[in-house]
């Protein structure tokens, strides 16, 4: 078994060179088309893979929510990916996949998983520019960019686990976050991230912050956006810290992931003095070390309003 600092260190290198690995596997039929086609999730949000084991049914559950399991003498709710979906798996749901998302574990049964993948977040095209269902952040490409390419829809799990469990999501509002933070004027907060239910509360928690922000969905758009204001700043004899005040990412991220962003940001003279906080759903440990590791400034997990405010505050005080 794998320590924490092995894990951290592996991570680490795929982190560096803009690599991840995806878990694949098929939720049946299609009800269009009869394909079985691929999904796919990120690995490092997977905790373990097993036989479905038995199910206990709650009642007045919602209709995606199979119901709990005891794993390990963990009670973890879990979710009908194939009913989600939309799909027919008549090899019925065999395999169990239990995750960690926003300090939360829950699991998601799946008619067959077939292997994992190390892949360059390239390969990955965002949901947006294939058309993509609101309940996919990307398109990966498994054989690179060669004409007949295997596909797999990468889900956007932030998305389902709020429409399954809407619970689990914190009301945001003045309370919650705080009073105004107030930046120096002209200065907007850069956000990255390529999850629409994600941007949407990160929105909320500007906002009821009375914070100025420029949004994008990719690390690669933030970096072209940076890039652009930097341009602009030296045509106007200004710096690209009066022009951006904090660099808030997500961690996945079709074609440049949050990491590889957050390294060019720290490598480049131009932005200097300009922190990045990392505002992911990769909770847990090893994940957390992973993120210092990168030279981020900060670390909040999704979706807590408080902490969020907490951290966003205490970074620009620095």
């Amino acid at each position: 078994m794998k320590s924490v600092e092995q894990e951290i260190e592996e991570r680490s290198k795929l982190a560096g060179s803009n690599q991840f690995e995806l878990l694949l596997f098929r939720l049946g039929e299609s009800k269009n088309t009869g394909q079985r086609e691929l999904f796919g999730i990120n690995v490092f949000k997977v905790r373990e893979v097993l036989v479905l084991p038995h199910i206990t049914e709650l009642a007045q559950g919602h209709e995606h929510l199979l119901g709990v399991a005891n794993i390990r003498g963990q009670i973890i709710p879990v979710i009908d990916l194939p009913a989600v979906v939309g799909c027919n798996p008549r090899k019925g749901r065999t395999i169990l996949m239990v995750t960690e998302y926003n300090r939360t574990v829950q699991a998601f049964a799946v008619e067959e998983v077939n292997e994992i993948i190390r892949l360059e977040w390239s390969q990955v095209l965002p949901a947006d520019a294939s058309q993509g269902g609101a309940l996919l952040t990307g398109i990966a490409r498994l054989d690179g960019a060669q004409a007949d390419s295997r596909l797999a829809q990468v889900l956007d799990v932030e998305q389902i686990l709020k429409n399954v469990m809407p619970a689990t999501t914190q009301e945001i509002n003045r309370e919650a976050v705080g009073p105004e933070i107030p930046l120096p004027p002209g200065t907007s907060i850069l956000v990255a991230d390529d999850s629409s239910v994600a941007r949407s509360v990160i929105e909320l928690g500007l906002r009821a912050m009375g914070t100025p922000y420029v949004m994008v969905k990719s690390g690669k758009e933030a970096w072209d956006k940076l890039n652009e204001i930097a341009r602009d700043a030296k045509a106007e004899g200004q710096t690209v810290k009066d022009k951006i005040a904090l660099v808030l990412t997500d961690v996945e991220m079709p074609e440049m992931d949050g990491f590889t962003l957050t390294r060019n940001i720290k490598a480049d003279r131009r932005f200097d003095g300009i922190p990045v906080v990392i505002h992911s759903s990769l909770t847990g440990s090893t994940n957390e070390n992973l993120v210092k590791s990168v030279g981020a400034d900060a670390y909040v997990a999704k979706f807590q309003p408080r902490e969020f405010a907490s951290t966003i505050r205490g970074v620009l005080g620095k």
